[in-house]
């Protein structure tokens, strides 16, 4: 690792790296845009580089931890290391757009990047690893994330499948984690130089394939969670050696001694052109007088019941994918030949002649949207019943079959009434 710093700035680096870890979350302003329903415990102050950056403190209460508190399960926000947040606020992704964050797993840049986009355009989050993959794509849910596309792609067959396609590309490009080191002994005893070598190598032929996914005039963020200029600096200059038809906008490192943050590296880059503003999908016309298949109905008896007027459900775009009907986002590519774990929003599924709706739809939804819900507060003991998977009585005003479970204002899942109580339907999987 070889760093430039100012006089005794070395000093105040190390000094940093045996410091405390800096907590911070990020508000999800799909799920919710009042900070004032946070907890005041929490001692919310905000990240000057992110709009929606709150770092956070705890005292020490685990009891008191944002990871434990029903609005987490209900994403309203998503716990994320500070400097991690400042990618995506320089790439700045559009609503409207064809985004692509290539390196995506846990998820929290890609929701970020839905949240930029407010739900609007379309968003590929690809995950080499599978079992990455699907971490990705329960975060994508909890978030309530709309427009994105999950896959499991390598990022060569990627770029042969869309060249030229992408408005903005995020790199968050898997690296030697020098920015870990206080976070855990792991990182420390993984790094040596072989290893960052290979990050460097592996790095450039990433960025090369993302290069050829870029439109002309489109921008590409290349980051790290390092410090070691082998793989920032020289990585960004050495792509720009090998692609002339490239420049640089800015480049900026983030280091643990002079900011509240782990340290993030980033460069944004754009290719020359001039850029074509994205092409809106007309969705085709239904013919008339066809006779609508099965799921068709099943789904129109259940959103006539359940549902309100809700802007973004727009039939031509929902569609059967394998036994689950899914909203796709608008513009949606063919999905032939791609390994697909989340192909647009999942509304629900087909069992035995009915629709049952997925827990992804209610993430999804806001409270006004359905015509059934339940509002349980966060401090009672009702909504901590919910989330065990227990069965809670019904208020007197809830009518028959399905309901919107409601935290503080803020949909959490899907229960049923029958008899006077909620049958609960939070999944098995993610109950306490």
């Amino acid at each position: 690792m070889r760093l430039e710093l100012e006089e005794g700035g070395y000093e105040a680096f190390l000094k940093a790296l045996e410091q405390e870890e800096i907590k911070s979350l990020r508000i999800n302003p799909v799920k919710m845009d009042r900070v004032s329903f946070m907890p005041k415990e929490w001692q919310l102050q905000r990240v000057p580089w992110e709009a929606n950056g709150y770092y956070y403190r705890t005292d020490g209460d685990p009891e008191a931890l944002p990871g434990r508190h029903p609005f987490h399960a209900a994403g309203a926000y998503y716990i994320q290391e500070p400097s991690a947040m400042a990618p995506v606020t320089a790439l700045d992704p559009l609503p409207g757009e064809r985004v692509l964050d290539l390196c995506a797993a846990p998820g929290g840049k890609s929701t970020q990047i839905a949240a930029h986009m407010g739900n609007d355009g379309i968003l590929f989050a690809n995950e080499v690893h599978p079992s990455r993959a699907r971490i990705l794509s329960q975060n994508m849910e909890r978030m309530g994330v709309r427009n994105g596309l999950v896959i499991n792609m390598d990022v060569k067959a990627l770029s042969f499948r869309f060249p030229g396609y992408f408005d903005r590309i995020l790199v968050d490009a898997p690296c030697s984690g020098e920015g870990m080191f206080r976070r855990g002994d792991t990182a420390r005893r993984e790094w040596s130089p072989e290893n960052v070598a290979m990050c460097a190598a592996r790095q450039a032929e990433i960025l090369d394939e993302a290069a050829v996914m870029l439109k002309e005039g489109g921008i590409l963020c290349y980051s790290t969670c390092t410090f070691s200029n082998k793989e920032d600096e020289e990585a960004v200059w050495d792509f720009l050696g090998r692609h002339d038809h490239f420049k640089l906008i800015r480049m900026e490192k983030l280091m643990p001694h002079k900011i509240r943050g782990e340290g993030q590296f980033y460069a944004l880059l754009k290719r020359d052109g001039e850029r074509s503003r994205p092409v809106r999908a007309v969705s085709a016309e239904r013919k008339k007088h066809r006779k609508a298949p099965e799921w068709e109905r099943l789904f129109e008896g259940f959103a006539g019941d359940f549902l309100q007027e809700v802007p973004w459900l727009e039939r031509e775009r929902i569609f059967l994918f394998g036994e689950s009907l899914y909203l796709a986002p608008e513009g949606m590519p063919s999905l032939e030949g791609l390994k697909v774990l989340r192909p647009g929003l999942q509304l629900g599924t087909i069992k035995k002649g009915r629709f049952e709706p997925a827990h992804a739809l209610a993430l999804a939804l806001k409270a006004g949207e359905a015509r059934r819900s339940v509002e349980l507060s966060s401090k009672g003991d009702e909504i901590q019943r919910y989330l065990r998977g227990e069965t809670i009585p019904a208020p007197e005003n809830c009518g028959a079959g399905w309901a919107l479970v409601l935290v503080d204002g803020i949909s959490i899942g899907f229960a049923k009434q029958a008899g006077g109580r909620l049958n609960n339907h939070y999944p098995r999987g993610l109950r306490i």
